[in-house]
């Protein structure tokens, strides 16, 4: 395990913290986050998902508790509480990680589970959702009202951000603009559908468009970027493709949800301009009433997801804190005293579920 300790100093006095923990496919970052945002611990892990499922929540249970023990010894005081991001299906409210094909799990308690092994509340949610909380509270979005979220990497899925927090639907699955058909017939989507977004315009789906344009079955999406800004013809009818299947969805996206900010990231946002500049182009050709809302790359890069889960776990505990009320006055009636909680990072205030 590599590890890196910012902020407060052992033998400081104690600092409140919460664990973070954002598990992908086949790592894991992790922090120990105070209530103004500052990583005191990072620390990185690999998931052992070639050892199957079960080694894979062994090694997630492993880590939180070390990182739990670190907390305890260096800064004076266990965890407050644990957020934890993961991918797949999630069920954030009965905190059960439904399905992740890359991990091997159903319906695994999993908030039940670490809660047993650190002995603190745990909050559990969507990677993608989790790394939208982020970049709106304190990322590219900080400040916007309304925002949307879209990273492009092996998919396309996108978090809906609303005054500070994530809308999460009715059932936990807001925000899967990857899933919308903007090519009725076209490719099967994993999904079961054809024509799926991420299915034109994801980097993977760059990748295989730019492998078979090419020649080269080792082309990536990064490689048709660079093509593209040499001036080949084949690099830019891929790329051109990309983008306009890209445009066409958010197209809908804006039309439904009138976003200030819409924030880009992933593996394709990486091409800078090479993306940004024709896909403002693209999206200026097809609106009409609609407002275009600022379109900017995400700032906090493979960071989002566990400064969210962060987030998490200081709303969980912000949830959680009694409301004190002041006593009688004459001719008063009791009213609640809300003031700002000092347990939670700088943003508004709200009870997220991601």
């Amino acid at each position: 395990m590599t590890a890196s300790t910012r902020g407060t100093a052992p033998g400081s006095p104690a600092a409140r913290h919460v664990i973070a923990l954002d598990v992908g496919g086949t790592g894991m970052k992790a922090a120990l986050i105070a209530p103004d945002g500052a990583v005191l611990h990072e620390a990185r892990r690999a998931t052992g998902r070639e050892r199957g499922p079960e080694a894979v929540v062994e090694s997630i249970l492993d880590f939180a508790a070390e990182l739990r023990a670190y907390g305890e010894e260096h800064f004076g005081v266990p965890a407050a509480a644990a957020g934890v991001a993961v991918p797949g299906i999630v069920d954030a409210e009965r905190g059960i990680a439904v399905y992740a094909a890359n991990l091997g799990w159903r319906d695994l308690p999993l908030r039940d589970l670490l809660g047993a092994r650190i002995g603190v509340p745990v909050a559990l949610g969507h990677d993608v959702r989790t790394g939208g909380l982020a970049e709106g509270r304190v990322g590219a979005g900080r400040g916007a009202d309304r925002f949307l979220f879209l990273p492009l990497g092996t998919g396309i899925a996108g978090a809906i951000g609303i005054d500070g927090g994530i809308e999460p639907g009715a059932h936990g699955y807001a925000g899967e603009i990857g899933h919308i058909v903007v090519r009725p017939g076209g490719p099967l989507c994993g999904c079961g559908q054809r024509g799926c977004l991420e299915r034109l315009a994801s980097a993977a789906a760059v990748s295989r468009a730019w492998a078979e344009a090419s020649g080269d079955p080792d082309a990536d999406a990064a490689d048709c970027a660079k093509a593209v800004e040499s001036g080949d013809p084949r690099a830019r009818e891929v790329w051109q493709d990309a983008i306009d299947a890209l445009a066409d969805g958010l197209v809908t996206a804006v039309t439904l949800l009138d976003p200030r900010t819409l924030i880009i990231g992933g593996g394709l946002a990486e091409a800078g301009e090479t993306l940004f500049t024709p896909l403002r182009a693209a999206l200026e050709r097809r609106v009409t009433f609609q407002k275009l809302p600022d379109v900017v790359p995400a700032a906090l890069g493979d960071t989002a997801g566990c400064l969210g889960a962060g987030l998490l776990a200081w709303d969980l505990l912000a949830a959680r804190t009694p409301v004190p009320t002041q006593p009688d006055r004459p001719g008063q009636p009791n009213s609640p005293d809300r003031p700002n909680s000092p347990d939670r990072p700088t943003g508004p205030s709200s009870e997220v579920t991601a």
